[in-house]
């Protein structure tokens, strides 16, 4: 089963831990003490337009006319 998240990390005494929704616990039947598999996907907005489509690769724009307004 593959579910995608949003969660905020939070301190839990010296160390970081998310809370998982509980739509999701019921959906999945996750149970206490059960060892489950996490994917981390942090997303920057410049990561992304970099690495998909006709944006892959592409340099930032620069208007070379000032004529030329929207």
């Amino acid at each position: 089963m593959e579910s995608i998240f949003k969660a905020k990390v939070r301190k839990i005494g010296t160390s970081l831990g998310v809370l998982i929704p509980k739509e999701f616990i019921e959906e999945s039947s996750v149970k206490e003490g059960e060892e489950i598999e996490l994917a981390l996907l942090k997303r920057r907005k410049e990561l992304v337009m970099s690495s998909f489509g006709v944006a892959k690769g592409a340099r930032h724009f620069h208007r070379d006319r000032r004529d030329r307004v929207n």
